[in-house]
């Protein structure tokens, strides 16, 4: 699998995406994680990414033009740049394609490139072309089709059976949101489903895209080690997970039930089904309607 992560603040993942489970899975080639700043697509000196909401109101909205961009430049990519390696310099060059929704690109130029002021022409030193592009990051012929995802309160809940059908997919495209959203184009455009990780508000999509990539990792096959670790988590048969315990076997007088002592692995298994049942009757009974 291949996640991509189109953000204003890369700098925020280098660490979860860097230790534990994450960073063993790279490096054993079951996912290839890339993080890539929608700022680098931005056209003018200012780098400017967001702007006043026709119809007047609060905040600043993304526009379309930097983050298309750098999706479709994204979209195009082979095996990614590692993650936490500087930031390309300026825009890279795309090639002129279509996509749902959009006007296409005009003699390979893309829509928010046309008409740029004098300030383009002082900077073309700083804007790469396309062979330029670091080797850690090559074009590829045909790269999987993307599943592509908006992180924004408005979505729809993510859930463990959101996680596994996610985890199927050969490649997500997941974009984090900033300020007041995504202008509403975006979401038409690029034909995205959108995610929300719960009934709250963040100030970005950015912890939302850190949460979906870590609870979609830990199920591709290899990940965790011993399968059973992902098949017996909370939620993955619709019940919370029963209590564990490990050594040692009494604790400030608390001691180990006795059945996980008993060496008997069908009475074990009821044991910690019964117990899974009663915990979610008991803390999360809203999980059990309609069962």
């Amino acid at each position: 699998m291949r996640i991509d992560i189109l953000t204003l603040f890369p700098e925020m993942f280098e660490s979860p995406l860097n230790y534990s489970i994450l960073k063993r899975a790279q490096e054993q080639g079951l996912v290839a994680i890339a993080v890539t700043n929608i700022r680098d697509f931005a056209t003018d000196k200012y780098r400017k990414v967001d702007d006043k909401p026709y119809g007047g109101g609060p905040g600043m909205v993304m526009m379309p033009g930097p983050v298309v961009d750098c999706f479709e430049y994204v979209e195009k990519l082979g095996e990614p740049a590692k993650c936490g390696a500087p930031p390309w310099r300026g825009r890279p060059a795309l090639a002129s394609r279509g996509h749902p929704g959009l006007a296409p690109s005009v003699e390979g130029v893309p829509p928010s490139n046309r008409g740029q002021d004098a300030h383009d022409a002082q900077g073309q030193d700083a804007l790469a072309t396309a062979a330029e592009l670091p080797s850690s990051a090559p074009v590829a012929s045909s790269p999987p089709r993307a599943r592509v995802v908006l992180l924004t309160p408005q979505g729809e809940r993510f859930n463990q059976a959101k996680a596994r059908e996610l985890a199927q997919e050969e490649r997500l495209i997941l974009l984090a949101g900033r300020y007041e959203g995504f202008d509403e184009r975006i979401r038409i455009g690029l034909n995205a489903e959108q995610i929300s990780i719960g009934d709250y508000v963040l100030n970005g999509g950015e912890l939302a895209a850190m949460v979906i990539v870590d609870a979609v990792v830990r199920l591709l096959p290899g990940t965790l080690g011993d399968e059973d670790s992902a098949r017996d988590d909370s939620f993955s048969e619709g019940l919370l997970e029963y209590p564990h315990y490990t050594r040692p076997e009494v604790f400030r007088g608390l001691r180990v039930p006795e059945i996980l002592l008993s060496g008997d692995h069908a009475k074990i298994a009821q044991w910690r089904r019964d117990q899974a049942l009663e915990r979610t009757k008991t803390w999360r009974p809203d999980l059990l309607a309609g069962r």
